[in-house]
């Protein structure tokens, strides 16, 4: 049973995490550049407040799930799995020194105005979401590749059965 749900949950999770960051590259952070600059404050600051329990959750499953994966995996399907975990946790740290003094920032920013720089500042808040959204993404393939391309192999401590042997005629 563990020897499906744990390339399951390595699947699931990293993608998740892959979507919901790939779709804010796509899609939010390109409706954020045509509202006025009062809305987007707004908006980004309701959305990471809802955001902010829902992806540290995500990125803390696709590590846990990941790091799983490499644990039931041996050889290179064992470090590309530990890969896919170190990226997660780098999505989380440029989310964590990165985006989110940012959010803080532009949290205040939705009450009193923003600052002079503040194009330069939300410059470097997508790049930190880039990076993050490329960290993501690269773990998620890797994780396809270790879930679809080890499926023949067996995990340490995973009993498989014999071939069974087909006598005919006898």
């Amino acid at each position: 049973m563990l020897s499906r749900v744990v390339p399951a949950a390595a699947l699931l999770f990293p993608g998740l995490l892959a979507g919901a960051f790939g779709y804010g590259a796509v899609n939010v952070l390109y409706a954020f550049r045509e509202v006025p600059l009062d809305v987007r404050f707004t908006f980004h600051t309701a959305l990471m407040r809802v955001n902010g329990p829902v992806m540290q959750s995500l990125m803390a499953l696709t590590v846990l799930s990941t790091l799983a994966l490499a644990i039931h995996r041996t050889g290179r399907y064992r470090w590309l799995a530990a890969t896919a975990s170190v990226l997660a946790i780098g999505s989380f740290l440029i989310t964590r020194l990165g985006n989110v003094p940012i959010n803080q920032k532009i949290k205040v920013w939705a009450v009193s105005g923003p600052p002079a720089d503040y194009a330069a500042i939300l410059h470097r808040w997508e790049i930190f979401h880039f990076a993050r959204t490329a960290c993501a993404l690269t773990a998620f393939v890797l994780t396809i590749a270790v879930v679809v391309t080890a499926r023949g192999t067996a995990s340490p401590g995973e009993v498989r059965p014999l071939p069974r042997r087909v006598v005919v005629g006898s």
